[in-house]
């Protein structure tokens, strides 16, 4: 059986909020609504299991223990953690795919390509690819809010389609795109940034979206695959569209000699 529209609805919301605290600096009005709704509490998903669970239980107690009316220094010191993390690369992480699968660390690479190609084939683009990437994880958890609320409301890309095969492609989604490299970076910055709040937010983004993977398996009855199931998938799927593509011969090189 699939979730509910009612469930899925509120897994999008849940995911847009972890979207938005990652996507600006934090000011003292969000960092109030936050105490004020007890978060992550309020999440219409919370991680369950040994360590979301104390995954959770970090972010609720980072967020009880926020000043009622932080000061300057208090608030600068949370922006120069989200420059660090988000903008500068001052932790020797990135918030966008194509660092964690590049062999180089590189940025701009096949991952945001990917990306674009899938905004684009939902009706979908980034407003400037120079300033932060197609894969960068802001964008990646917004597609992934407004997927899970596409299928919430019944207008998925395709209507023809079943809601069986809408959940086969989100898990695809995860798979294939966020989930290979959004544990990589989670760890990285909880251990490297300077502030309890983004250590937990990160590590409770990688918890939450961890669990959504599960719950689709769950009524998909199909088992998550593992890693190298992923990998072996995407080498294959590589080497067809390889095998696909036609021969050209570069002007001066010359054709076949037969």
């Amino acid at each position: 059986m699939m979730p509910s529209a009612e469930a899925t609805l509120a897994w999008s919301e849940d995911v847009a909020t972890l979207a938005l605290l990652q996507d600006r600096e934090l000011t003292p009005a969000l960092l109030a609504e936050l105490k004020l709704i007890g978060f992550p509490g309020n999440l219409g998903m919370v991680p369950g299991g040994e360590r979301p669970r104390q995954v959770v239980a970090a972010m609720r107690q980072v967020v009880a223990a926020l000043p009622d009316a932080p000061d300057t220094a208090f608030m600068d010191d949370l922006a120069a953690d989200f420059a660090a993390i988000y903008l500068t690369g001052a932790l020797d992480v990135s918030p966008s795919e194509s660092f964690w699968l590049s062999d180089d660390h590189l940025v701009c690479q096949e991952a945001m390509f990917d990306m674009r190609g899938l905004y684009a084939a939902n009706g979908l683009t980034i407003p400037d690819w120079r300033i932060r990437p197609d894969d960068h994880l802001v964008y990646q958890l917004q597609f992934l809010a407004w997927r899970l609320e596409r299928i919430a409301i019944g207008k998925a890309a395709d209507n023809a389609i079943t809601a069986r095969d809408n959940w086969l492609s989100l898990a695809m989604l995860l798979d294939h795109h966020l989930l290979r490299w959004l544990p990589d970076f989670a760890s990285r910055v909880s251990m490297r940034c300077d502030s309890g709040f983004y250590a937990a937010l990160v590590l409770l983004t990688d918890a939450w979206c961890g669990q959504l993977r599960d719950l689709i398996a769950l009524h998909l009855g199909e088992p998550r695959p593992s890693k190298d199931e992923i990998e072996a998938t995407l080498r294959s799927h590589h080497l067809d569209e390889v095998k696909s593509e036609p021969i050209r011969f570069m002007p001066g090189i010359g054709g076949p000699s037969w």
